[in-house]
């Protein structure tokens, strides 16, 4: 998967699980700031990511997320690895 895919994939998960309108999930967004998530939503959509990729993320590796383009690099991160 490519950044644009995965920013599409990421798009459908924020409107489907958050309500949140794709318009507004751009890389540069800041999750909790922008996008209106709180620690609960970040927990809800590392769970979401680990069905994406098949792949189990480490809550240490989601702290350090804070924006959409956070996310992009940590799912790549785990397809590649």
């Amino acid at each position: 998967m490519n950044d644009e895919q995965i920013l599409d994939k990421l798009k459908e998960i924020l409107e489907e699980s958050f309500e949140i309108s794709p318009e507004r999930v751009v890389p540069e967004a800041n999750l909790f700031k922008e996008l209106d998530l709180d620690s609960i939503d970040a927990v809800d959509l590392a769970i979401k990511l680990q069905q994406l990729t098949g792949k189990r993320i480490k809550p240490e590796d989601f702290k350090t997320v804070r924006t959409v383009g956070d996310v992009i690099s940590t799912v790549k991160q785990l397809m590649a690895g």
